[in-house]
């Protein structure tokens, strides 16, 4: 089945893990991809830094290229499978290749679509191409599918994930080892799961491009990764981890993107969740995106976020949607209908964890108090926790805030004089 039509032909750019993933699922599964494709699918050329790298699977049917806009121009190449990842560069001018040419794009690259992802999606439209990204959020969970098709007669009213596994695996692994971050750091490194540079793990970037894309194809908004406020993992102790499971939650990097009457509020940073939700209960590397429309309520959507065969799997998919005829904008939406929504921080009330560090003298607790309470922050639960030479650890748990309340306290306590260090300040998101 699916002989008596012209093939899908395939430019593969890229072959990493995720590359060699492809061309595994393409030979491997060709009987079932025609099946379900109606046509056959094939790859015609491949484009890697190195010939003679062994991958694992066989190459020689395929051309080869040094370049990949010679790949993506190729007259037997309707598909740039673009994976080779980078914001710009290679990656940027293959894929500006393909869309020149009218051809289609199916990539993983988060970071260059967070970036450029508005003028790729304008590029795209003008000459009658799409670029299509699933393996670019979350790894092998078709979320962007779940948005742009099954959920697409909702009005969307927030949209939050774990999205980084390498953090919610350094995050459980502390708590379940009772280990201090910079130990699990380390043993991350040395097991490879980290990035070569690691802040785009452990600093929520990575995260944070793929909570832009979901954002936008979620409300229909340009994309806008400047607009997001970003913290990372790093300032995350034990300590932390500990005080949070006492106090029913534990500790997540977290995105969440809403929109509201004042623009869209979109952020990637630590947040504690009730340990009995779902997100609560995420281990290990596993990623989680939970979606809310008006009318479906919520969906939780949970697998692997990353790896060979879940990203392979991911842009397979996008590429079998080709293969069948079926085309969706870019975003969900044609580029020029995709507003530029003003970036807003978070307005909705919500409860906060403070651990602060405080002078051991008469009177300190009295000051941050004050000042909490001049910015309008009530505290709900305040405990000391063990004293050290000449400083006191204290922990808050306020009543529902703004974080704008929560910023002029946290800025006031800068003069009091008696917090030795810049408190670490997480959000309580009911989930």
């Amino acid at each position: 089945m699916g002989g008596d039509r012209e093939p899908i032909r395939l430019g593969l750019a890229g072959l990493g893990t995720v590359g060699a993933g492809v061309a595994k699922i393409v030979r491997r599964n060709a009987a079932a991809l025609a099946a379900r494709a109606g046509r056959p699918v094939a790859i015609s050329a491949v484009c890697a830094r190195t010939r003679d790298k062994d991958r694992g699977v066989p190459l020689d049917a395929y051309a080869w290229e040094d370049d990949p806009v010679v790949l993506a121009r190729r007259d037997d190449v309707d598909v740039l499978v673009e994976l080779m990842g980078g914001s710009d560069g290679p990656a940027l001018a293959a894929t500006e290749a393909a869309l020149d040419a009218g051809k289609d794009v199916v990539t993983a690259n988060k970071a260059m679509l967070a970036i450029h992802g508005q003028a790729l999606a304008e590029h795209a439209e003008a000459n009658g191409a799409t670029i299509r990204f699933e393996a670019a959020v979350a790894g092998g969970i078709p979320v962007m599918k779940a948005l742009t098709e099954g959920l697409a007669a909702n009005g969307m009213t927030r949209v939050m994930g774990v999205m980084n596994g390498t953090c919610n695996y350094i995050l459980t692994r502390m708590e379940h080892g009772g280990l201090s971050y910079d130990d699990v750091f380390a043993e991350a490194r040395a097991l490879g799961y980290l990035e070569a540079d690691p802040t785009l793990d452990v600093g929520g970037i990575d995260a944070g491009h793929k909570l832009a894309l979901l954002a936008a194809v979620a409300f229909g908004t340009r994309v806008d990764f400047g607009g997001i406020d970003i913290e990372g993992i790093e300032r995350i102790s034990i300590e932390d981890i500990r005080q949070a499971a006492e106090l029913g939650y534990r500790v997540k990097l977290l995105g969440v993107a809403r929109m509201t009457g004042r623009g869209l509020e979109a952020s990637m940073a630590p947040c504690l969740v009730p340990t009995d939700s779902p997100l609560g209960q995420l281990e290990g590397a596993t990623n989680m995106v939970v979606l809310e429309g008006d009318q479906v309520g919520q969906i939780v959507l949970r697998g692997a976020g990353a790896g060979e065969g879940p990203t392979a799997s991911a842009v397979m998919g996008d590429v079998m949607d080709l293969a069948r005829g079926c085309r969706v904008p870019t975003f969900g939406q044609s580029a020029e209908h995709l507003v530029a929504a003003a970036p807003a921080r978070a307005t909705l009330p919500a409860p906060y964890y403070l651990r602060m560090a405080l002078a051991d003298r008469p009177g300190a607790l009295a000051k941050v108090a004050a000042v909490l309470g001049e910015a309008g922050v009530s505290i709900d639960r305040m405990r000391q926790t063990r004293h050290e030479a000449g400083e006191a650890p204290v922990l808050i748990v306020t009543h529902p805030t703004t974080r704008t309340a929560l910023d002029s306290a946290l800025a006031g306590m800068e003069g009091t004089g008696v917090v030795l260090a810049v408190p670490v300040a997480l959000r309580i998101e009911q989930v």
